[in-house]
C-alpha cells in the first residue's frame, strides 16, 4: 500500500452569480436538510450550526450515522468539517468551503481531504457526490425565469 492509496485530496470550485449570504445558506442547506443523492432522492442530513455541532444523518428509530462534527463554521466566508463521513471504516476526513465575494457574484473553494483505508468506490465517486452538491448550490442561487 502507498500513500496515494491512504490519502485523499479533492479541490473543486465554481462562480456563483448570487450574493455571498445566499450562496453561504445554500451550502448549509445542501450539506443539511436538503442533501439529496445524485438521483436527486432526498438525504436529509442534520447539520448543527455551531462550532462542534453535529453533521449527521438521523434516520428514526435510534438509526443514525455520524458523518462529522462542525471544526469551523464563519458565516458567510467559512465551513469546515471533520470525522467519518460517508466511510463506514477507518478513515478520517476534512471538508472546508471557502466563500470570496468577488465582482458579480461568490467564488466557492471546495476541499475534500481523507486519510485512511479508502474504499476504491469512494474514491472513485466522490467527486461526483461533491459536484452534485456545488451543481445545487448553483441552481438554488440561480433565479427562475417567470413564465408567460
Amino acid at each position: 500500500m502507498t500513500i496515494e492509496d491512504l490519502t485523499l485530496d479533492l479541490t473543486q470550485s465554481i462562480d456563483v452569480n448570487a450574493d455571498i449570504e445566499d450562496v453561504f445558506r445554500s451550502v448549509l442547506h445542501r450539506l443539511g436538510e436538503g442533501s439529496t443523492n445524485e438521483k436527486g432522492e432526498p438525504m436529509p442530513v442534520i447539520l448543527e450550526q455551531w462550532p462542534g455541532g453535529r453533521w449527521f444523518r438521523d434516520r428514526g428509530n435510534g438509526i443514525g450515522h455520524l458523518w462529522g462534527h462542525v471544526q469551523v463554521i464563519k458565516p458567510p466566508v467559512l465551513l469546515e468539517l471533520s470525522g467519518p463521513l460517508f466511510m463506514s471504516y477507518p478513515a478520517l476526513n476534512h471538508v472546508e468551503v471557502k466563500l470570496e465575494q468577488r465582482s458579480g457574484g461568490t467564488h466557492v473553494e471546495f476541499r475534500h481531504r481523507a486519510v485512511g483505508m479508502i474504499d476504491p468506490m469512494h474514491r472513485q465517486n466522490i467527486s461526483h457526490g461533491w459536484k452534485h452538491v456545488l451543481d445545487g448550490v448553483v441552481q438554488d442561487c440561480t433565479p427562475v425565469a417567470p413564465r408567460n
